[in-house]
C-alpha cells in the first residue's frame, strides 16, 4: 500500500503544479492514467500477496515433503539390513543343507555297500550249509544282518552243552566261509524254549543252559577252526526271544537253537557319523 500510496502523491503534486496552464483535456487524461496506474498498482500488489502465499504453502508441501522422505529413507534401510541379514542367513542355511547332502548321499553310498555284503555273504553262506538246511539250519537277512540259525538238534545231544559230530561239521563248513570274510563281526547267541530244566547237574536253568551252549560254539569257532577271538561275543538269551510262540514239540524245537548273528564292520559309517 505504501508503494500506492507514493505514486498517487507524485501524481497529485503534479498534477497540482501543472493545473494553471493545463488545459481540460489534458488534464482528463492526466487523470485516467492516474486511474490506470492504481489499477495496475493494484493488481500488482495482490500478485505479490498471492506468490507470497505460494511461497509460504510451497515451503509447508517442501517441509512435509522432506519429512516423508526421511521416513521413507529410514524405512527402507531398515529393510535393506533386514534383507542383508536374511540374506546372509539363507546363504548360510544353504551352505550347510549342501555339506548335509553330501553326508546323506556318504551314508546311503556306505549303507548300499553294507547290504552288498550282506546279501553276498548270505548267498556264499547258504552255498557252503546247503547239506545242513535239511537238519534245521536256516540263512536269512534281518536288519542289514545275516542269521544262521542252528536248531540244538543239530548241534547238541539232548540236553548236552557238548558240540556232536554232526554240529561240528556244520560250524566247521561255517567257519571256512567266515575266515575268508575278516570285515565280518560275529555274535553267538544261545536260545532255548520255556521248559524248565530238570536234572541237568551244574545246569540250574535256561539262562545257564544258553549261554554255555552260546561258549561252547564260540570256543569251537575260536579254538579249533581258528577264527580271531576279537571277531566274537557270545550271549545268552534263555527262552525270552522264542520265535513261535506256540506250545507244540515243533514250536519248542524251533526255539532251542543257536543264532549266529554275522554283521559288516561299519567303522567308516560310524566315523562318518560321528563327525
Amino acid at each position: 500500500m505504501k508503494l500506492k500510496h507514493l505514486l498517487l502523491a507524485v501524481l497529485f503534486v503534479s498534477a497540482l503544479q501543472s493545473c494553471v496552464v493545463m488545459s481540460p483535456k489534458k488534464h482528463k487524461a492526466l487523470l485516467a492514467e492516474r486511474d490506470s496506474l492504481a489499477t495496475r498498482t493494484t493488481t500488482l500488489e495482490e500478485q505479490v500477496s498471492k506468490l507470497i502465499a505460494d511461497t509460504s504453502r510451497i515451503r509447508q508441501e517442501l517441509a512435509g515433503l522432506k519429512g516423508n522422505y526421511r521416513s521413507l529413507n529410514d524405512k527402507y534401510n531398515a529393510l535393506d539390513k533386514n534383507y542383508n541379514a536374511s540374506s546372509s542367513k539363507v546363504s548360510q542355511l544353504s551352505t550347510d543343507l549342501q555339506k548335509r547332502e553330501a553326508r546323506l548321499k556318504e551314508v546311503e553310498e556306505i549303507l548300499r555297500k553294507r547290504d552288498e555284503a550282506t546279501n553276498a555273504l548270505k548267498e556264499k553262506l547258504q552255498k557252503a550249509l546247503l547239506g545242513f538246511q535239511q537238519s534245521g539250519l536256516t540263512v536269512d537277512i534281518r536288519n542289514g544282518k545275516v542269521y544262521v540259525s542252528l536248531t540244538d538238534k543239530l548241534l547238541f545231544p539232548s540236553g548236552s552243552i557238548v558240540i556232536d559230530d554232526k554240529g561240528k561239521q556244520a560250524l566247521k563248513q561255517l567257519a571256512a566261509v567266515l575266515n575268508k570274510e575278516a570285515d565280518i563281526n560275529i555274535a553267538v547267541e544261545g536260545h532255548t524254549d520255556n521248559k524248565k530244566i530238570k536234572n541237568l547237574g551244574q545246569i540250574k536253568d535256561n539262562w545257564d543252559l544258553s549261554v554255555l551252549r552260546a561258549t561252547s560254539v564260540t570256543r569251537y569257532l575260536t579254538e579249533t577252526e581258528n577264527i580271531d577271538p576279537k571277531r566274537l561275543t557270545a550271549t545268552g538269551k534263555g527262552e525270552f526271544q522264542p520265535i513261535d510262540t506256540a506250545n507244540t514239540p515243533e514250536a519248542l524245537s524251533r526255539n532251542r537253537r543257536i543264532e549266529i548273528v554275522l554283521s559288516p564292520k561299519l567303522d567308516e559309517l560310524y566315523n562318518l557319523i560321528s563327525k
